[in-house]
């Protein structure tokens, strides 16, 4: 579904990331795991598409398709989602609206019809309850005044609401709570199925107690440097990555 070959990403000059190939079947979830500054972020921006991230060599392949040519919106347009680590505020903008709007321009780029008021503020009600967000949440600006909990509770609304194809969690389990964690792995267990995919970012296992991974691999030096079931999380946490730095 998502097959990542030989990515070259260059940040302010600094190549980030130097070669990494990576191959996540639809129906799986892949985690990466790795030390501060081995290119975790950089890999997820350079999917999503953020500006000043540029790919200068490789191809990032999604359902076939070569996506690094895209804009962001048509990335997010083909079912790409990316959860930041950092969610953005944004005054003056009520979060229905936001959302609304960011789901039917989605809708459109697909060729489909615009999503009623009616249904959306429906459909909305029933995901905000999955994820533990009330209607006067809904009603405020876009995240303003959220925790940090909060905040991430309503990027899982988002991807509720979206279903993309492939989801891409940039250390979503940075800063939350035990019941955030619970609700973030129920928002995931529920999306799980045969035609889409996830890889989650994160420096520890502790979100993977509550969604088991496919796979894990090791992000240090740019690359991935190593690959392994589930239970390589766990060695991680015991081992370390001092290992995979010096190997890197």
């Amino acid at each position: 579904m998502l097959k990542i070959e030989n990515l070259h990403t260059t940040v302010g000059g600094n190549e980030i990331l130097k070669g990494l190939s990576l191959d996540v079947p639809a129906g799986e979830v892949h985690a990466i795991m790795g030390p501060n500054g081995s290119g975790k972020s950089t890999l997820s921006y350079t999917v999503a598409g953020r500006d000043g991230y540029e790919a200068t060599d490789g191809a990032v392949m999604l359902e076939g398709t070569n996506i690094l040519g895209l804009a962001p919106d048509a990335r997010a347009a083909k079912g790409l989602f990316l959860s930041f680590q950092h969610p953005m505020e944004i005054p003056g903008v009520q979060t229905m609206t936001f959302i609304r709007t960011a789901l039917n321009a989605q809708r459109r780029l697909r060729g489909e019809a615009d999503m009623s008021a009616a249904d959306f503020i429906r459909l909305i009600r029933e995901k905000a309850k999955l994820v533990g967000l009330d209607d006067a949440k809904l009603k405020r600006p876009f995240n303003v005044g959220f925790s940090g909990g909060e905040k991430k509770r309503m990027e899982m609304l988002q991807m509720a609401i979206f279903e993309p194809r492939f989801a891409i969690m940039d250390e979503t389990d940075s800063g939350l709570d035990i019941d955030a964690l619970k609700m973030v792995g129920e928002v995931v267990n529920a999306l799980r199925g045969p035609e889409r995919g996830f890889l989650i970012i994160t420096h520890y296992q502790r979100l993977l107690h509550y969604i088991k991974p496919d796979r894990v691999h090791v992000l240090a030096g740019g690359r991935i440097v190593k690959s392994g079931a589930a239970g390589l999380a766990a060695e991680l946490e015991k081992s370390g990555y001092e290992q995979f730095i010096e190997a890197a």
